[in-house]
């Protein structure tokens, strides 16, 4: 279990730095409200920096991956351990399958788009695979992996955990789960303002609680 204290503080530090990045070059996640030919002229404008920033993001969240392996050393109950680990690992690559469509997709799109291809063809590529594969998978799926994850662990690893950082983990877990319905149901067209404001905030608390699990682990 030595590697997970390090993971546990790595991670999270360097998936809200690619993040970071991504908002300060890209205006994410704002700018994917914007229309399609908005959305590649800036992918565009970007260049291969944006495109390797896109590629490092999708891997820090398959760096996730070990994660839930090692957490479940931390769960004394072997049928939750197992179930922990599974929603985790499914968690971290559904994450990274929504984000590499940005490294693949997007970019021939852009191209396209520049070289004269239908605007129309080009909004039906981009629209459906955005909402497939990062609305759906990415998000959808990834929000609840990684907030049941986070609820079984904390549930699960009581034992060994303060009382704070046990609640702490069930709330922020609820608060992705929750997330996870933006485009649920009468919400598919324009999302839940309020699950859109969960998320973002739910994920900075999320990053916060894996760093302090981390400390807590070194201590």
């Amino acid at each position: 279990m030595s590697a997970l204290p390090g993971l546990l503080i790595a991670v999270p530090i360097a998936f809200n730095l690619f993040y970071g990045l991504l908002a300060w070059r890209f205006s994410y996640p704002g700018i994917l409200r914007e229309p399609t030919a908005a959305i590649l002229e800036r992918f565009r404008a970007g260049g291969s920096g944006l495109i390797l920033l896109w590629w490092a993001f999708a891997l820090s969240a398959l760096a996730f991956l070990p994660i839930p392996v090692l957490a479940a050393r931390l769960v004394p109950d072997p049928d939750l351990a197992a179930i922990g680990l599974v929603v985790g690992v499914v968690a971290s690559v559904v994450q990274a399958l929504g984000l590499v469509r940005w490294v693949f997709l997007v970019p021939h799109l852009a191209r396209e788009r520049a070289a004269g291809a239908d605007p129309r063809t080009i909004d039906l590529v981009f629209q459906s695979f955005h909402r497939y594969l990062g609305v759906a998978v990415g998000e959808h799926l990834g929000y609840l992996g990684t907030g049941s994850w986070t609820i079984l662990v904390a549930l699960g690893a009581s034992p060994v955990l303060p009382l704070w950082m046990t609640i702490a983990g069930v709330v922020i877990g609820v608060m992705l789960l929750v997330g996870a319905l933006e485009f649920i149901g009468p919400f598919e067209p324009r999302g839940w303002s309020l699950a859109g404001i969960l998320v973002p905030v739910g994920y900075i608390l999320w990053s916060l609680w894996l760093i302090a699990l981390g400390v807590l682990l070194l201590a």
